[in-house]
C-alpha cells in the first residue's frame, strides 16, 4: 500500500515547488505599485502638482492612441492633463490590478468620464464613456520616468455618438 501512496506524495511535493517558484514580489516592486497608485489618486483628484514628487523632470509618455500628441517632460504632461480635465470633468480612473517586476508596472484600468468639452476636432457630446485600458509604467529612483498607455480608440468614438459618422444630408 504504501508504494502506492510513494508517487502520489512525489508529485505533490514537486508540484508545491513548481507553484510555489513563482517570482515573489519584492519591496521595490511594492514601493513602486505604490508610487502608480499615488499616481492614479493624483489623476482623479486633479492635483497634478504631486506629478512633481511622482515623475521624474523629463518624463515620457507613449501612446500609439494619440501619436499626435508629444509628452516629452513633466510639464508637458501636466498640461496634457489639464487639457483632458476640461475635456472630461467628471474622469475617473479605477485600477483592477497592478502587476510588476523589476522597475515596470501593468497596470489594466478602467476610465469614465462626460465628454463636456472639445476632444480635438470633436465637439462636446455630453455623452458618457466607459473605456478598459493597459498602461506600463517605468520607475527610476522611486518616480515614474516612462508610461506607455493604449485603449480602443474607436470603442469610445461609438460611445460619444461620433462613429459610425452621421449620415451627409443629400441636398
Amino acid at each position: 500500500m504504501r508504494q502506492l501512496y510513494r508517487p502520489f506524495v512525489i508529485v505533490v511535493i514537486l508540484l508545491g515547488l513548481f507553484i510555489g517558484c513563482g517570482p515573489s514580489p519584492t519591496p521595490q516592486t511594492e514601493v513602486n505599485k505604490t508610487v502608480v497608485h499615488r499616481f492614479n489618486e493624483a489623476l482623479n483628484n486633479g492635483n497634478f502638482d504631486l506629478f512633481d514628487e511622482l515623475l521624474t523632470r523629463d518624463f515620457i509618455r507613449h501612446s500609439q492612441a494619440t501619436s499626435d500628441v508629444q509628452v516629452k517632460s513633466r510639464e508637458d504632461y501636466k498640461r496634457f492633463n489639464q487639457q483632458f480635465v476640461k475635456t472630461f470633468p467628471d474622469s475617473r480612473i479605477t485600477i483592477h490590478f497592478l502587476v510588476a517586476e523589476g522597475d515596470k508596472v501593468a497596470a489594466y484600468a478602467t476610465l469614465t468620464g462626460t465628454q463636456t468639452g472639445p476632444m480635438g476636432s470633436y465637439p462636446a457630446s455630453g455623452k458618457k464613456m466607459e473605456s478598459k485600458f493597459l498602461s506600463i509604467f517605468r520607475l527610476e529612483e522611486g518616480k515614474i520616468a516612462e508610461l506607455w498607455v493604449e485603449w480602443d480608440n474607436l470603442a469610445i468614438l461609438m460611445q460619444l455618438g461620433y462613429f459610425p459618422p452621421p449620415a451627409k444630408d443629400e441636398e
